[in-house]
């Protein structure tokens, strides 16, 4: 056989790597997850060759396997499109914004994304300017943790490029984060629980502690922990219920409530707010005139401080529904991959949540005594 013959050549073909390859070929962009069946159609392999391949890819490190059957290439590849995802929202001045940006920070890292951030700090005219600036940017979706503004969706609508928001939708935008009703409806209960068990139904006033700007959405959050309330505790309906607007933050609910309190004479009150922000400054307030004693108090978010509060011994923070912004990152990437590839999405995805308490937080999370001991060590 003539040495330079196609046959000569594709002797040293190893058929292996050749199926290997076509594996890979299948991912089309960074951060796609595909499923075993995905890749079965795409490869063309049959598919006891295809799981027995991505089992040692994985293995190998090539891989990284995200779900049940479902992988993602765990390096850039070549020649392909490097989507660029474009971030606006809050500063991080909040823990939940700090472990949101964190996280979405990471899973860009490992998608090979690239990441633009800029703070709106809850100012229209910033927005418009963060979003103007994305535009020129040429991201290919942008990602939106902020009060709902239709100027700015129509901004990216207008220059053809999706929106996913979080937590607080958007017009026209997929929406990630929390199922509002739900998560206010597990606190209220947590609520309605105590009063009924604890304080034997005797409760004078409900003090519900909204964020407005957030928009009618977020609201439902505070609907719902007065639904959940009624669950447990039917006499609330003949409560009187006090609601604030505390912007979401320590410094103005604390301020409000305050105010509340000078307003009002010592008084059995459930507390339920819209975020643990809110929560801890209606807390601390109760905590200054000497009224602890008669507060119950629930937050929604699970974030850091909250559940340093709940390790103090006679805490009246009785709980706190975690949303997990520090795994936002992935979902974020994952269905910013699905809408940029045309994939069919839902209009809405939620993050899971559950009631963390001061019975249940080390147990939930074990590794924040760590985290402050390392605070401490570098201040």
């Amino acid at each position: 056989m003539p040495s330079g013959s196609p046959d000569s050549k594709t002797r040293y073909i190893v058929k292996s790597v050749v199926h290997a390859s076509a594996i890979l070929g299948s991912f089309r962009s960074p951060g796609e997850v595909l499923r075993l069946r995905d890749i079965v159609s795409r490869s063309g392999l049959r598919k006891g060759m295809c799981f027995r391949l991505l089992y040692t890819m994985h293995d190998c490190g090539l891989l990284e396997k995200v779900g049940e059957n479902e992988y993602r290439i765990s390096f850039p590849l070549s020649g392909q499109h490097r989507f660029r995802i474009g971030y606006a929202g809050q500063d991080r001045s909040s823990s939940f914004c700090r472990q949101l940006l964190d996280g979405l920070v990471r899973a860009c890292q490992k998608t090979q994304f690239e990441l633009i951030v800029a703070a709106n700090h809850h100012n229209l005219k910033a927005a418009i300017r963060n979003a103007d600036g994305l535009i020129r940017e040429h991201v290919d979706l942008a990602v939106m943790y902020e009060g709902s503004a239709p100027e700015v969706a129509a901004k990216f609508q207008n220059a053809g490029i999706p929106i996913l928001a979080v937590d607080i939708p958007y017009p026209g935008a997929t929406y990630f984060g929390a199922d509002n009703h739900l998560a206010g409806l597990m606190g209220g209960r947590c609520l309605g629980q105590y009063a009924a068990q604890q304080w034997r139904g005797s409760v004078d006033d409900i003090l519900l502690l909204e964020i407005v700007r957030s928009g009618p959405v977020v609201g439902t959050r505070v609907e719902g922990i007065m639904d959940g309330i009624k669950d447990f505790f039917p006499a609330a309906a003949k409560c009187r219920v006090v609601r604030l607007d505390t912007q979401g933050e320590f410094g103005p609910a604390l301020e409000c409530v305050r105010k509340y309190l000078r307003d009002s004479p010592p008084r059995r009150v459930l507390v339920g707010a819209a975020n643990d922000s809110s929560a801890l400054g209606a807390l601390r307030a109760f905590q200054e005139c000497g009224r602890s004693a008669y507060c119950t108090v629930v937050g929604e978010g699970g974030e850091p401080e909250a559940r340093a509060e709940m390790r103090e011994n006679g805490t009246r923070l009785i709980g706190s529904v975690a949303f997990f912004p520090e795994r936002y990152g992935d979902t974020i990437v994952r269905i910013a991959t699905d809408v940029l590839l045309g994939k069919s999405t839902t209009p809405a995805a939620y993050t899971t949540h559950q009631l963390v308490t001061p019975e249940n937080v080390n147990r939930l999370y074990p590794n924040d005594a760590l985290f402050v001991q390392l605070a401490r060590e570098y201040d």
